[in-house]
């Protein structure tokens, strides 16, 4: 029988109290025991990890009022009424407001025991699915940050559910500021440990020793990450930064743990944008371990119109934040925005966008001048080695257009229609090129 759910036992004669509990204790249950239906809601509210037995008469809040309350508070609740002789009526009523079954005085203790039993493995289940879905909505909260609709954004989401669910060991790489961070907070969120710990570790924070007791321990204050993460996720930051000995304690641990490891392992590195490659810093024993599964994230300049996506919610979100309104990009901006480099990545978009929703807010400045002063002089006039038509340019900015018109007026087409001097039919036309769905808006 399961040790972690418990029954609450709620009756005013402590003897009755008693002998429920000593009888279900004997049966292999948790219980807990209150004397009144007011000190057991001090305790009990939603999501609470048990089921409830509680008599129907008792002095002050009766079984029936108390029941009300559970239900308001939980209507999953599985509760179990006790009623004497001649309240079979009442516990009729009882069943009719969400009570799961009742037991009549004198009641057989097997009979209590079934349902004890019935009842404990309803709640096994309701609290199961509740913690199931509560995984799968931060997953999908987490995943709707990686935004934008670009082949190599689309590759990214597929690579972060099919890994997530392999459970094995990952490494991820890329330029600095592509957002690896966030790809392994997905990567946990999407799998099968999203209910455990995620310990992330920034390895280059820490001067050798501070870091191999932050590892492995002994540490003066807390527990070393390996036993803070076990059953979890131990994110390792700047992996390249490990030294050699803690890399081989760290290969030591991974060994040791087996197939399928208690632990997993999510690996950051940060090499590539420095001309060398994880495998030229890492003992390649260790390497092997933890590129079994390998993600390389993609630069921001080989994301195309994402950079626009980018640009208007970080904007948008910073408006917010400072109480006034986006700045609004004209065409030679946003071709501007598509053909910067960004050697920073979407953190380098971030600095951008903050500093043009100041700008705007001032009133002066521009995205232009923002473009320009970004980086050194050579990286601000560079354009991307990628070049594209300038219809791609045209169509980028055509449905960022279209897609901030729409956030605008809440998805009102006619007021889109008035406002970009489109016909129905046309923006209809559009809309439908870009995959752009009015009821997103609404």
């Amino acid at each position: 029988m399961s040790k972690t759910l418990r029954i609450a036992i709620v009756d005013d004669e402590p003897d009755m109290r008693e002998s429920i509990s000593q009888w279900l204790v004997l049966s292999g249950f948790n219980t807990v025991t209150y004397p009144s239906a007011e000190d057991a809601l001090k305790e009990i509210g939603a999501d609470w990890p048990g089921v409830v037995i509680t008599d129907i008469r008792m002095p002050g809040m009766d079984g029936m009022a108390f029941l009300k309350r559970l239900m308001s508070l939980d209507s999953a609740l599985p509760v179990i009424m006790i009623t004497g002789h001649g309240d079979v009526p009442m516990a009729v009523e009882a069943m009719r407001m969400g009570a799961m079954d009742f037991m009549e005085k004198p009641f057989k203790p097997d009979r209590m025991t079934e349902l004890a039993k019935k009842a404990t493995q309803m709640r096994r289940m309701t609290l199961d699915n509740r913690a199931l879905r509560r995984d799968l909505s931060e997953g999908q909260q987490v995943m709707s940050k990686l935004v934008g609709h670009s082949a190599a954004m689309e590759r990214l989401r597929e690579d972060i559910l099919d890994l997530g669910q392999a459970d094995g060991h990952v490494l991820i790489d890329g330029e600095t500021g592509t957002g690896k961070t966030l790809v392994a907070h997905a990567l946990h969120a999407v799998g099968p440990r999203a209910s455990k710990k995620f310990v992330p570790i920034a390895c280059a924070a820490f001067d050798p020793e501070n870091l191999s007791q932050k590892l492995f321990g002994p540490q003066e204050e807390g527990i070393p990450a390996i036993e803070e993460a076990r059953g979890g996720t131990l994110c390792l930051e700047d992996i390249e930064a490990l030294p050699d000995g803690l890399q081989a304690r760290l290969l030591g641990f991974i060994a040791d743990q087996g197939s399928p490891a208690e632990t997993r392992i999510i690996a950051i590195s940060n090499a590539r944008g420095d001309g060398k490659k994880p495998e030229d810093l890492l003992r390649p024993d260790l390497f092997y371990r933890l590129s079994a599964l390998q993600i390389t994230v993609p630069p921001l300049r080989s994301r195309g119109e994402d950079i626009l996506a980018l640009f208007t919610r970080m904007t948008e979100q910073f408006a917010d934040e400072y109480g006034c309104e986006p700045p609004q990009v004209n065409a030679q901006e946003a071709a501007q925005l598509l053909q910067a480099p960004w050697p920073g990545n979407v953190r380098q978009l971030i600095n951008v966008a903050e500093r043009a929703v100041l700008q705007n807010r001032r009133g002066s400045g521009s995205i232009t001048s923002l473009l320009m002063t970004e980086g050194d002089e050579d990286q601000a006039q560079a354009t991307t080695t990628e070049g594209k038509p300038l219809k791609e340019y045209v169509e980028s900015f055509e449905k960022m257009l279209i897609d901030n018109t729409m956030r605008r007026h809440k998805g009102s087409i006619a007021a889109v229609m008035d406002e970009l001097c489109l016909p129905r039919r046309t923006l209809n036309e559009k809309m439908a090129k870009y995959g752009l769905q009015r009821g997103d808006y609404l």
